[in-house]
Order: C-alpha cells, then structure tokens, then sequence
C-alpha cells in the first residue's frame, strides 16, 4: 500500500468516528458526506471506478440530501421559514 492509502484510510477512521461522537446532527451529516467521498476515492485507487461513482453518486449524493430534508423536517436545520 501506499502512503496515500495509508493517510485516506486514517481519514476514514477519523470520519466514522467522528460523525459517531458528534453531538450536532448537521455535523455528522457532514462528516458522513466526507466519509463518502474518501470511500469513493479509495475505490478509484483499488482501480473499481464503478463502486467509485456509485459511493459518490449514492453515498454523497442522495443519503446526504434525503439526511438535509430530514433534518429541516425536525427543525435542525434552519431554512426557510414554515409559518
């Protein structure tokens, strides 16, 4: 393995255990859009472009908006008002 192999999985464990100690549910949205987008780049470097488009597409993508509606329906999330 590489260094940058080495440095991307350290990232990654950053993230998974950050985004389970983080107290701010906005927060841990966020550090789970960074996990995604690591594991994307760690698949291109395992040469699997295919799983790489997919965590992007899937991983960063559409479970981060689906998460950003959830929150802004539970009110964590200040967006426009709903009076």
């Amino acid at each position: 393995m590489t260094v940058l192999e080495y440095i991307l999985l350290g990232f990654l464990l950053i993230c998974a255990i950050a985004a389970n100690l983080s107290k701010n549910l906005l927060n841990a949205v966020l550090i789970f859009m960074s996990y995604s987008l690591i594991m994307s780049v760690i698949w291109m470097l395992l040469q699997s472009p295919d799983l790489a488009i997919t965590e992007a597409a899937v991983g960063a993508g559409v479970t981060s908006v689906l998460f950003f509606l959830t929150l802004r329906k539970v009110h964590q999330l200040r967006g426009t008002r709903d009076e």
